[in-house]
C-alpha cells in the first residue's frame, strides 16, 4: 500500500514497516507483536500500535511533546471506536475507547 509519501509493507512474523518519504525527510517505523497490540489482527497492528501510541503520548500532557507536535504540524485525536457485525446489515456500533 503506497499513497503520498507513505507505504506499508509487511515484514515476517506479522510485523510491519511504514515507510515515509519525501524530497526532505526519509524514515521507517517497524511495529512488531508487543504487550499494547496483542489484541489486534496482524492485518491492522500498524494502525492500532500507531493510535495507541499517540493516545498515549498525548496523554502524558508533556509541553515539549505538545510543542514538538506543533512544531511539525502533528495533532491527535482519539476517537470512538466503530465497530460493524459482519452478519448484521445495520449501522455501524460506536463503542468508547
Amino acid at each position: 500500500m503506497a499513497d503520498l509519501g507513505m507505504s506499508i509493507r509487511e515484514g515476517s512474523g506479522g510485523a510491519k514497516r511504514v515507510e515515509l518519504q519525501c524530497e526532505h525527510q526519509n524514515g521507517l517505523i517497524y511495529v512488531v507483536s508487543s504487550e499494547g497490540n496483542w489484541v489486534c489482527t496482524d492485518d491492522l497492528i500498524h494502525a492500532h500500535a500507531l493510535a495507541g501510541f499517540f493516545k498515549e503520548m498525548t496523554d502524558l500532557g508533556d509541553e515539549r511533546i505538545r510543542t514538538l507536535m506543533q512544531k511539525w504540524g502533528i495533532y491527535y485525536r482519539s476517537r470512538d471506536v466503530i465497530t460493524q457485525d459482519p452478519e448484521s446489515d445495520s449501522d455501524p456500533i460506536e463503542l468508547s475507547s
